[in-house]
């Protein structure tokens, strides 16, 4: 009987039309990978995606007292930055190539970095400036003169404030995002971890994630919004490492799923009636701890450690948020800056010069108005696609030379979607084809490293796509002889 039945499902399949392609792939039907294939960024989304490399700076009293986590019960009084310099976090920011900084304004000790109306656990209850300065505002006001953007986090869980653990919290929490989202200019990222533990009645908070979202709708629409919010998650980990196959199309169940070793992949679709675009950001701090201590001096994270976070963050389709704690005086401690630096140099050293840019390009596959040449031309707006139906297919870049590379990079038209499955790489040897690259999703950006190959001929072929494949950018390049150091 078994045998019966699946002869008459042979018998079915290979009755239909040709045209209709698979009905299912891995499990999963061929329609459901499309309609996965095509949801697409909102506009706030594609901006912060391209930032690539932002900072996260915790400062706050935790600084003066040698702590992770504050108490709520500081002394404002400890908090007394003497050489307080804005300027300096945001140059060292853009000197990095760090293109927005986002401040602690509060963290989960309740102490307040600006002087907000709705507390006295504030910078206007500290010696600092004689309790008239604003940490906020100066932040910001750098940000701007270094042409960087500016972000805020603002802890839900206050482990100071007396109406934690009831709605009147709600209130206020909302008041106090407001002076934040008002005053101080435009916003690019809302930060929320969502941290719930008991406030100083013992009480937990239950937060009206609703109308914390509407007030940032209302008052900063081109923000994204992290964590708890709609826009961009947590990649799931503090090390700063995406996954091998990081995907940005999740199924709208699977929101919350933020530690799922594969998140996105073919198994998280079966049944999924919903999709989202839901990116990662990969935050890790620049030192064992989140805010400064003079013990972690000699603990910066090396610039081999830092280099792999690197690649496994932005080279794995995901946004970078390095952390940098400015010290007692208020300024990012020397060793931090110094790495920083390095890590620039040799990252400018590496991708400067694009062996592949402007290189003619042809492809077995092309839809008329997206041709190959868009690929090298270093233009985002402008991407190669193949005719309609054809999910794999591959294009070929002509280096008029042999050149010598070792690093490759390619980036999908994501205003189209995420479509890649996984894809190689080849290098014409010989007169012979010879695989010398693989990896599965691309994404915004996808780098990879490749053994040190000498050739004037490179083929990219897309193994497998959701449905056809919009690459805007390729790219090869010869790594720094820093990056092995």
């Amino acid at each position: 009987m078994i045998r019966t039945a699946k002869l008459a499902l042979a018998v079915v399949l290979l009755s239909l039309p040709l045209s209709l392609g698979p009905v299912l792939a891995d499990d999963v039907p061929v329609e459901v990978l499309r309609r996965a294939a095509h949801i697409t960024p909102s506009p706030r989304q594609v901006a912060w995606q391209r930032l690539e490399f932002t900072c996260f700076v915790h400062f706050g009293v935790n600084g003066f007292t040698d702590r992770e986590w504050g108490t709520g019960s500081e002394d404002p009084k400890i908090f007394n930055p003497t050489q307080f310099d804005a300027r300096q976090w945001a140059d060292a920011c853009k000197a990095a190539g760090m293109k927005l900084l986002i401040i602690t304004a509060k963290h989960h000790d309740g102490f307040c970095l600006w002087p907000s109306k709705y507390t006295e656990h504030s910078v206007k209850s500290s010696p600092w400036k004689g309790g008239r300065g604003d940490i906020v505002r100066e932040a910001a006001d750098a940000c701007r003169e270094a042409g960087i953007e500016f972000g805020v986090y603002l802890s839900p869980w206050d482990r100071h404030e007396k109406t934690y653990g009831s709605e009147a919290y709600n209130d206020h929490y909302k008041n106090q995002l407001r002076e934040l989202l008002t005053n101080y200019g435009p916003i690019t990222e809302v930060w929320w971890d969502g941290a719930c533990g008991e406030g100083p009645n013992g009480k937990r908070q239950v937060y009206d994630w609703d109308g914390y979202i509407k007030v940032v709708r209302q008052l900063q629409p081109k923000a994204v919004i992290f964590g708890m919010g709609p826009d961009v998650r947590w990649v799931g980990n503090e090390d700063g490492l995406a996954r091998e196959s990081e995907w940005s199309v999740l199924p709208e169940a699977k929101r919350g799923d933020r530690r799922a070793k594969d998140l996105g992949n073919r198994k998280y679709l079966v049944g999924a009636e919903k999709f989202v675009w839901y990116p990662a950001e990969c935050d890790v701090s620049i030192r064992p701890g989140w805010f400064y201590h003079a013990s972690q001096d000699e603990k910066v994270k090396s610039l081999a450690h830092m280099l792999d976070i690197y690649y496994r963050s932005v080279g794995r389709n995901s946004v970078l948020l390095l952390n940098v704690p400015p010290d007692r005086r208020g300024r990012f401690h020397e060793n931090d800056v110094a790495r920083l630096k390095e890590l620039r140099s040799v990252l400018d050293e590496t991708f400067r010069v694009n062996l592949a840019a402007g290189r003619p390009v042809t492809a077995n596959s092309v839809r008329p108005g997206h041709v190959a040449a868009g690929i090298t031309d270093d233009s985002w707006d402008t991407y190669w696609t193949t005719a309609e139906g054809v999910t794999s297919a591959s294009f070929e870049v002509d280096l008029g030379r042999p050149v010598t590379f070792d690093r490759a990079m390619l980036q999908e038209q994501i205003t189209t979607g995420q479509r890649v499955e996984s894809f190689k790489i080849e290098a014409r040897l010989g007169g012979e084809w010879r695989q010398i690259g693989r990896a599965t999703t691309i994404g915004y950006k996808r780098l990879v490293k490749l053994p040190s190959t000498t050739t004037d001929r490179v083929r990219v072929t897309i193994l497998d796509s959701r449905d056809c494949p919009t690459i805007c950018a390729f790219g090869l390049f010869k790594a720094s002889p820093r990056e092995s150091e």
